[in-house]
């Protein structure tokens, strides 16, 4: 613990104007937050094993913000990293600087990783999850998470999807957002052209006329899916479903239509990497 409580290294915040703060202002304001985020380089991990899991993945801090209490939860990330400073505050400073109650022990702000090259993933991979234009990051880091639990091995998402490094969709993925490979495509729908050309074959869940029961596809050995999921209101776009290969559906009971995506894209990645590669 001596060198966490190096005065030169905790920096006890006092004046909420400090430019060095500025990294975590108003961070309850998405739309804000997307796109100066991503133009600065920069995301916001919240909660401690958030921060962990994301230094982990070989994310590099730039400073940390947190409540005195809880120094000690990240005492090996401190000292891996003994440039980055630590700001901390009580609870009412945190939630003046923030925006909102800080109640999961810690954020930091990090450096974003340079982009993954599109065709070196779909080369090493053969289960792919493409998120066409998710609105809510609550469900973009559920359906992260779900993909990185069942072993889909990669995602791509559409140039409109949210990010997933946003501090709410990273929270709920529960930090797998930094182990599951992921690619913003850069032209939609025209990208497809790229899976087709690595061989992978398009599905798309979407209730048509001549949509399949998802439990009716069968995928053999060897065979490489990409699997398009649609925007939570309007689903996949036309665009895309003139493209694909095949639409499928969950078959539903008692008259409900169909599930959130969150909860469909679950059954679906089971069903897809259930299968023998």
């Amino acid at each position: 613990m001596g060198e966490i409580l190096n005065p030169e290294r905790i920096l006890h915040v006092e004046d909420l104007q400090d430019s060095r703060l500025d990294e975590y202002l108003r961070l309850s304001e998405a739309h804000l937050r997307m796109r100066t985020d991503v133009e600065n380089g920069l995301y916001i991990a919240e909660s401690t094993k958030v921060v962990q899991r994301a230094i982990n993945a070989g994310h590099v801090p730039r400073s940390f913000l947190l409540a005195e209490k809880h120094l000690g939860q990240l005492t090996e990330e401190f000292n891996r990293f003994p440039t980055a400073p630590i700001f901390v505050g009580d609870d009412r400073q945190l939630e003046d600087l923030v925006g909102f109650h800080l109640h999961r022990g810690a954020m930091a702000a990090m450096n974003r990783p340079e982009p993954l090259d599109l065709n070196n993933v779909l080369e090493n991979s053969s289960r792919i999850a493409i998120l066409e234009d998710i609105a809510d990051h609550t469900n973009l880091g559920a359906i992260i998470r779900s993909a990185s639990g069942l072993g889909i091995d990669a995602v791509l998402l559409t140039p409109k999807c949210v990010d997933p490094w946003y501090r709410r969709s990273a929270r709920v993925s529960m930090g797998t957002v930094f182990d599951l490979p992921w690619v913003r495509l850069e032209s939609w729908p025209d990208d497809m052209a790229k899976l087709k050309d690595h061989g992978y074959e398009l599905l798309a869940m979407e209730l048509t006329d001549d949509a399949v029961a998802l439990n009716e596809v069968q995928i053999n050995p060897g065979q490489k899916i990409a699997m398009i999921l649609g925007n939570e209101g309007r689903g996949v776009t036309q665009e895309a479903l003139d493209t694909v290969d095949r639409t499928v559906i969950i078959p539903m009971h008692r008259e409900v239509d169909s599930l959130n995506v969150g909860a469909a894209s679950a059954i679906a990645f089971w069903h897809l990497c259930s299968a023998p590669r």
